[in-house]
């Protein structure tokens, strides 16, 4: 057997490798002495940490020779390898839909941990079950952090799936949010990484370089039974800022639940401050333990079965979703508030369109009213683009984070501004867009198909809404930055997953802008489906039916 442990001493990082006497293993190793810093040292061998693609070299070599176990070798640990099955739901859920059966399994298994990890892949509800876990354990008030991309679409979920309360955290109740929980108006409090500080610090003992244990905090953290951290993976530096507040405010909490698709981004180490979150690490033998266990040798990973195992025993569950295709519905819809960064130019523009909806509405000449159609059409779309380019914050933290599962996604657009701002930040992206050959799109979709560095494509509603396949081979998640007017051609932009070839269920995400155009007229859409049929009449007939829908959201 050969033992590779990552030591740190005086002179910094270096590997000590211990092995029983094999002539092909000390040649190798004497092979590496002459190119390195290597020594023998009577019982070991040591090695710069600086040289770790030798030392990766050499442990691939070893496999083939003998066992080889990176980090410190098992000390009296014993590990029960049986399968860990779920929980499974033998009471109400109380929520005002039916879970999957494999939700109500994570709800129940939450119930169980208290303290966990829900690692389940994008797409299967991770805030329904937590929501669930939350509202079966009575565990309120209950706070939320999250990204600020999401805030939004926490609270709509909390309203959808309970009978609950959910205030968002402003600036207009830094100070006064608790009394909304002790006058029994709200349950649930939902706040983004970057207010934390604000909300529940009360001082810094040190101004710079400072440590968890230089934070006082607020005692109104202490008012909190439970804690959701969604997208736990954010946390996973325990230096940064957000890592250090979370940990702060979670602890002691009769209830911590984080989740994330991606809770090792890199290495192992990555889920430590995770696992400090949610108060177990002593599983693991406390952080120093974790480390030199778990995070040992060339790519600083070592023991992961046993790890596995721990994290699902005490702390954490992942369904993928093939393992639960048959709890899942073909296609699964899912709306994603968000808050525009342009709000005084919408509202600018709203009310130039309202003004106008008003004269063309007024006109009682036929002709002066046809002619206006066009200029009404035009201020619609003008709402309808400032909305768009308002979102665009929101809209690439949201496909950052989503990515990172390993998942691929194709991201429908309309604008060339918000193409190219997309484009400029995702610029491994491929694209097609109106102007695009046939070879062009083509090109676009073997390169979407085939290359693993290629997580998105974006593409035009108009050049790709029909007439492309292929992407369904490799993708089953489709997001709307915007959409079109018609259900009959948002369905023809899902359907370029949905459809022979795919293999599981599509997830489609609609990107809305809050309290906008969007919101009025996807509801609409969803509302009225059969607007489709809007698209046998003339063109005419279309756009007066659109004006007028317009002109009814604003009550002109």
């Amino acid at each position: 057997m050969v033992n590779i442990v990552l030591k740190t001493g005086n002179l910094g990082s270096y590997y000590e490798i211990y092995f029983d006497y094999h002539p092909k293993l000390v040649r190798k190793l004497q092979d590496i002495k002459t190119r390195t810093d290597a020594r023998y040292l009577g019982k070991y061998w040591t090695i710069s940490a600086a040289y770790q693609l030798e030392i990766e070299k050499f442990a691939r070599y070893a496999k083939f020779i003998t066992d080889v176990i990176m980090g410190e070798p098992p000390k009296n640990v014993y590990v029960d390898y049986t399968p860990v099955e779920l929980e499974k739901l033998i009471i109400p859920h109380q929520l005002k839909v039916n879970p999957y059966p494999y939700q109500g399994d994570g709800i129940a298994t939450g119930l169980k941990f208290k303290r966990f990890l829900n690692g389940d892949d994008p797409g299967l509800g991770k805030t329904l079950q937590s929501i669930g876990t939350v509202n079966l354990a009575d565990a309120f008030p209950c706070l939320v952090i999250c990204p600020s991309a999401i805030k939004i679409n926490w609270q709509r979920e909390w309203h959808k799936f309970t009978d609950k309360k959910a205030m968002i955290l402003d600036d207009k109740v830094v100070d006064t949010w608790p009394f909304f929980w002790e006058a029994g108006m709200n349950q649930v409090f939902i706040v983004n990484y970057e207010s934390l500080k604000k909300f529940f610090v009360q001082k810094l003992l040190k101004p710079k370089g400072w440590m968890l244990a230089d934070v006082v905090f607020r005692d109104i953290i202490k008012l909190f039974k439970s804690v959701i951290v969604d997208e736990s993976h954010k946390c996973k530096d325990f230096s940064a800022q957000q890592s250090k507040l979370t940990m702060g405010i979670a602890n002691g909490k009769e209830m911590v639940i984080c989740l994330s698709g991606t809770p090792v981004v890199n290495k192992p180490k990555d889920l430590a401050p995770q696992l400090g979150i949610m108060g177990q690490l002593q599983n693991f033998g406390g952080y120093q333990n974790f480390i030199k266990r778990y995070c040992s040798g060339p790519n600083k990973a070592s023991n992961l079965r046993e790890l596995n195992q721990i994290l699902r025993q005490n702390c954490f569950f992942r369904r993928e979703k093939k393992e639960v295709l048959k709890d899942l519905p073909d296609k699964v819809r899912q709306v994603l508030t968000c808050e525009i960064t342009n709000r005084r130019e919408y509202m600018d523009a709203e009310k130039n369109l309202i003004e106008y909806l008003r004269k063309y509405k007024d006109a009682d000449d036929a002709k002066i009213a046809k002619s206006m159609r066009g200029e009404v059409m035009v201020r619609i779309q003008i709402l309808r683009n400032v909305s768009a380019r308002g979102k665009i914050k929101d809209v690439i933290e949201f496909v950052e984070d989503f990515i990172q599962s390993g998942q691929k996604m194709v991201l429908f657009i309309h604008l060339r501004e918000v193409a190219e701002a997309l484009m400029k930040y995702f610029p491994e992206a491929v694209t097609i867009r109106g102007g695009d050959t046939a070879e062009d799109k083509q090109r676009s979709i073997d390169s979407f198909q085939s290359n693993p560095d290629i997580p998105i494509i974006i593409c035009s509603i108009k050049a790709a809404g029909v007439g492309v396949d292929g992407l369904q081979k490799v993708c089953q998640n489709v997001a709307f930055v915007e959409f079109p007017w018609t259900y009959a051609d948002c369905i023809q932009c899902e359907d370029r997953l949905h459809r022979i070839g795919q293999k599981g269920s599509v997830m489609v995400y609609y990107f809305l802008g809050q309290n906008t155009i969007d919101e009025k007229v996807y509801k609409i859409i969803q509302e009225k489906k059969n607007i489709a049929n809007a698209v046998t009449g003339s063109v005419d007939t279309v756009e007066t039916n659109m004006i007028d829908m317009v002109a009814n959201i604003f009550n002109v």
